[in-house]
């Protein structure tokens, strides 16, 4: 195996499948099979997922909203998306924990390094909530945060495209796609793959990010068996 121990990150949008709105229960079904055959093969994997499909922080704000109490609710959207989740994995029976950046009992245990690092070495999934805990700080840097502290061997980026490009792939079709790229390529070519924040921890930790098409059925195993899928970001 190319990892031993991924943080899988996926956007809450990705799991609206076909809809505008929620949860597609499709969609979740299918991510946790990709999960599952991942454990099964061995894999420790952490999840931190967005909640872009409930509600947006920023979005709030642009509206009038205090943007502190908009991140809270962006939060509290990443928890309904993390719970969800945990219960198609455990479905499928593979045993999750779902861990908060915010103390939200009984529905979730509080973060923290070595309990999440206890429960991977357990062969559990590790479902991560709420973000950093913090306004102000996206679910990408939630994700580079909890990567770094639980020592995973790199981030993948699950979205609905297959790596990183010169351009848009879906506004411009002579889109070149990167199999590898440095993090001081992605500064000086304003590579949008996740925010500044995010993006300098990974590189300040040498943690690399793989960025892949999620919903290609089977391409979470492909990665961790070492098939040359998305694009790596590393030194």
């Amino acid at each position: 195996m190319k990892y031993k121990r991924i943080l899988l990150k996926l956007s809450g949008e990705a799991l609206m499948g076909e809809q505008q709105y929620g949860i597609d229960p499709s969609r979740l079904a299918m991510y946790a099979t990709e999960v599952k055959q991942a454990v099964d093969a061995g894999i420790q994997v952490a999840i931190v997922i967005g909640g872009g499909n409930i509600f947006r922080g920023m979005q709030g704000a642009a509206k009038g909203m205090d943007r502190v109490q908009g991140d809270y609710m962006g939060m509290l959207a990443t928890v309904i998306n993390s719970m969800a989740i945990q219960a198609e994995i455990e479905k499928q029976g593979i045993p999750a924990k779902l861990l908060s950046g915010i103390a939200i009992d009984p529905i979730a245990e509080a973060m923290s390094r070595r309990k999440a690092v206890d429960y991977l070495n357990e062969g559990k999934v590790v479902v991560i909530a709420a973000g950093t805990g913090n306004p102000f700080f996206t679910t990408d840097t939630a994700a580079a945060l909890r990567a770094v502290e639980i020592q995973a061997d790199v981030i993948l980026k699950g979205t609905r495209v297959d790596g990183i490009y010169t351009a848009d792939p879906e506004k411009d079709k002579n889109a070149v796609k990167y199999n590898t790229v440095s993090y001081t390529e992605v500064y000086e070519k304003s590579l949008n793959i996740m925010d500044l924040t995010a993006f300098t921890l990974c590189k300040e930790n040498k943690l690399p990010i793989l960025v892949f098409n999620m919903n290609i059925p089977g391409n979470l195993l492909r990665i961790v068996n070492g098939e040359n899928i998305g694009t790596i970001v590393g030194e």
